[in-house]
């Protein structure tokens, strides 16, 4: 009898396990992608949800705004200034986010990287300086349109920093001299 005891306690401990292990909780800035088989299930919204282990996995999608700082690329002009682009973006349909893209987040990253160089590559850093917001726009739009599809809005697309080099500092001085030079004769 104590056997059985023990066998029916080990059941009971096993069930209670897979039962823990199966509870899920969504946070209120998440959204569940569950996939039984393989197959995709409806979005878990917030909340306490029961997933069956082994037979179904669960992937979260986090919706709040995602601040992505693009390293500086060096961008192919007459001037070759380097520039830092700041993207805000969201995920707006969490199923898309998943089963259109690998990983969102690095593929937006790529998206601003390749989009910067091609915007800013066809122009000169007096352009960048003076155009700023224009730029900003098209870089945007540009960003938005590729992203679409995976279910990330691009809220925000800004030229944060325009490094320029030492020797166009020290020519910009040496023009900016002449120019005083030239007035004051």
């Amino acid at each position: 009898m104590t056997t059985t005891t023990t066998a029916i306690a080990a059941l009971a401990v096993l069930v209670l396990l897979a039962l823990a292990l199966s509870l899920k909780i969504i946070t209120q800035y998440e959204r569940g992608i569950v996939f039984r088989l393989g197959r995709l299930r409806p979005v878990y919204d917030p909340g306490l949800h029961l997933v069956v282990p082994f037979l179904e996995r669960l992937v979260r999608v986090d919706t709040r705004v995602v601040t992505l700082t693009i390293p500086p690329q060096e961008v192919i002009t007459e001037d070759n200034v380097p520039a830092r682009v700041v993207v805000l973006f969201n995920v707006t349909d969490p199923v898309k986010a998943v089963m259109a893209v690998e990983n969102y987040a690095i593929a937006t990253s790529q998206i601003a990287q390749t989009t910067l160089r091609s915007v800013l590559g066809r122009v000169d850093l007096d352009t960048v300086l003076a155009h700023r917001s224009a730029l900003n726009a098209d870089l945007r739009d540009i960003i938005e349109k590729l992203t679409a599809p995976w279910g990330v809005d691009v809220s925000v697309v800004e030229i944060k920093d325009v490094e320029i080099p030492e020797q166009m500092q020290r020519a910009m001085a040496r023009g900016a001299e002449a120019e005083r030079e030239r007035r004051a004769k």
